[in-house]
């Protein structure tokens, strides 16, 4: 069975920091395609940051690209995303996605994933 823990979320002010963790069980993180998107209501999913673990290769956002930074700890079995410089219209739920079953030239950071996590929620106060 796959499953994606999400944790690290909370609150924090402008300009501030977090680092958000997403823990998996039933496979291992090396093995497809892993992102992180965000909800906000009102608004639809959004792709923040996306990786592939076995190359390394990210891909960000245009609105968090130089301020959050994907990583992975294979022997863990767990990404991160860590968040630096945080807005207030950084403010969302945070999901971590699995398995990429897009098409193979379109962007990672579409929510083309089979699994979710529960998501883990982000509130930054301006």
């Amino acid at each position: 069975q796959v499953y994606l823990v999400e944790s690290g979320g909370g609150s924090v002010q402008a300009g501030g920091s977090l680092r958000l963790s997403c823990a998996a069980s039933g496979y291992t993180v090396s093995s497809n395609y892993m992102g992180w998107f965000r909800q906000a209501p009102g608004k639809e999913r959004e792709g923040v940051a996306a990786i592939a673990p076995w190359s390394g290769s990210t891909y960000y956002a245009d609105s968090v690209k130089g301020r959050f930074t994907i990583s992975q700890d294979n022997a863990k079995n767990t990404i991160y995303l860590q968040m630096t410089s945080l807005k207030a219209e950084d403010t969302a739920m945070y999901y971590c996605a699995y398995d990429f079953y897009g098409l193979g030239d379109g962007s990672r950071l579409a929510p083309w994933y089979k699994y979710w996590g529960q998501g883990t929620q982000v509130t930054v106060s301006s």
